[in-house]
């Protein structure tokens, strides 16, 4: 039966956490309580908890000495939210989870959290929940809840913030969303401004059949959509936009990380990619473009996002980085080259134009990429937001899916 998870260190919140499950608990919901506290191994435990910090130190990759004891307090904690991540893939009856923290709490639960698949209820009542909580929540689906006090006893402020959160998460476990009747496969997409055309026109093919799900490709939403596949919520990818790999490689703000590409080959989803945005590189503000990079082609999208275009030898880094990422994936892989451009602003005639720089990306893509029975590569005289194109992506994609 699906449970709620209280999480927190017992030795500074355990009246707190005490609190939560027993509102958790009346109202029908079985809660489990576990202890993320970095106190020396062998210490006295609490009689309360359900999980003791040894029970998750285990599942650290180098043991429990790796967890509990250690006299620096920010590797202690940096440990248990490593081990806490690898208790948390173990287990199948999370209905749920519950977190309270400080700072401190909330860098060790938010990663466990994360872990879980999209769609599993995850309240984390924090200190630092006012503020930027882009590194708590990143692609998953984190409700973070300001606890206006400090969690430090239970007063006429904390008793009404984590009873609402006590009460949230017994209802979000006790009322599961089901999935609806008539529900078609799901299929992630990237798209950016500059390649519109052509994730519009793929969308229009597929959607009588797929629940399309396009995402914008500013670094969370790639996460986001790698997220839903690592969380077995999607049938197959149609990755035209992977220009976040030029941000990860060069600078840029909306990197999506260097495990790009890494749910492709941990799921081997059917997955059709190609190229789109590999021309430029985003910033922020015109005036917020780094120094270095002040004297080269720079286009102001809007007020807020200036592009870089990217250059040769740039290009070839990213062509070399993205076959070598494909070249792990074993599920029917199939990705496409868009000769005439990968963009919007890189066609005849446009603001980045550069067939040198194109040409390197193409070059170094298709040198190092290896092909395979399930893996293969086209090259394609159209530009990647030519209704032709768009049809072999759907083509290709219609290929994979049969496979």
């Amino acid at each position: 039966m699906a449970k709620a998870y209280v999480v927190g260190t017992c030795d500074t919140k355990r009246d707190e956490l005490l609190y939560v499950k027993r509102l958790i608990e009346d109202q029908g919901v079985n809660a489990e309580l576990v202890d993320l506290s970095t106190r020396p191994a062998g210490t006295a435990g609490d009689e309360y908890v359900d999980v003791t910090p040894e029970e998750v130190a285990e599942h650290h990759p180098e043991g429990v000495k790796a967890v509990l004891g250690l006299d620096d307090r920010g590797k202690a904690v940096t440990a248990m939210a490593e081990a806490f991540k690898c208790f948390v893939r173990t287990k199948r009856d999370i209905g749920g989870m519950l977190g309270l923290g400080g700072s401190g709490g909330t860098a060790l639960i938010a990663p466990g959290m994360r872990a879980l698949p999209i769609g599993v209820p995850k309240i984390l009542v924090s200190t630092v929940a006012s503020g930027n909580v882009g590194q708590y929540v990143g692609p998953s689906d984190i409700c973070m809840m300001y606890s206006v006090v400090d969690i430090k006893g239970i007063n006429r402020i904390s008793r009404v913030v984590l009873g609402n959160a006590a009460n949230a998460i017994a209802g979000m476990v006790a009322h599961q969303i089901k999935a609806a009747r008539g529900d078609k496969p799901a299929v992630g997409l990237t798209m950016f401004g500059v390649t519109t055309p052509c994730v519009t026109r793929v969308v229009e093919a597929l959607e009588k059949t797929y629940e399309c799900l396009v995402f914008h490709a500013t670094g969370t939403g790639g996460r986001s959509m790698e997220k839903l596949a690592d969380s077995g919520a999607l049938s197959g990818i149609v990755d035209i936009t992977t220009t976040e790999v030029a941000d990860l490689l060069v600078g840029g703000i909306f990197s999506a990380g260097d495990d790009r590409l890494g749910a492709v080959a941990r799921t081997k989803l059917p997955y059709v990619g190609s190229l789109g945005a590999l021309d430029m590189v985003n910033f922020g503000a015109m005036d917020t473009v780094p120094e270095k990079f002040k004297g080269r082609k720079l286009y102001v999208h809007n007020p807020q996002i200036t592009l870089m275009r990217t250059t040769p030898e740039e290009n070839k880094a990213m062509g070399e980085w993205i076959a070598n990422k494909l070249n792990e994936c074993e599920g029917p892989v199939r990705f496409l080259i868009p000769e005439k451009g990968v963009s919007a602003i890189d066609a005849a005639d446009k603001p980045f134009h550069d067939p040198e720089a194109d040409k390197a990306l193409f070059e170094a893509l298709e040198k190092t990429f290896k092909p395979g029975p399930k893996r293969k590569l086209f090259k394609l005289p159209l530009h990647i937001n030519d209704d032709a194109f768009a049809a072999e992506a759907v083509k290709h994609f219609k290929d994979v899916m049969k496979r």
